[in-house]
């Protein structure tokens, strides 16, 4: 067996033990206020950095370059309440724009 399947098998495992261990937790934990204000702002917090990554990041660098013009026209867009496909069509478009005039 050569690396490559020795870190798959040791990955799935390690996912089903994490997997396992939740259903070991008690459910007065789980209802605890604190436990669930945590999971409804995880996901909230951890979508956002992804976005600020990908938008203003360039390998090991901080870029201010057409990504952040897209990601503005989206935050405008979400602003006046536009639809989904608006809000994702015109920040591709305002990007690919930006980065063929340029």
């Amino acid at each position: 067996m050569d690396k490559f399947w020795i870190a798959t098998i040791g990955t799935s495992i390690l996912a089903f033990l994490l997997k396992f261990s939740g259903t070991l937790i008690p459910i007065k934990f789980l209802e605890s206020p604190f436990v669930k204000r945590l999971n409804a702002l995880l996901p909230i917090a951890m979508l956002s950095a992804l976005v600020a990554v990908q938008a203003f990041a360039s390998k090991k660098e901080l870029a201010i370059d057409h990504r952040a013009a897209g990601l503005l026209v989206a935050a405008i867009a979400l602003r006046v309440k536009a639809a989904f496909p608006i809000v994702v069509g015109s920040a591709a478009l305002v990007s690919a724009l930006i980065v063929r005039l340029t």
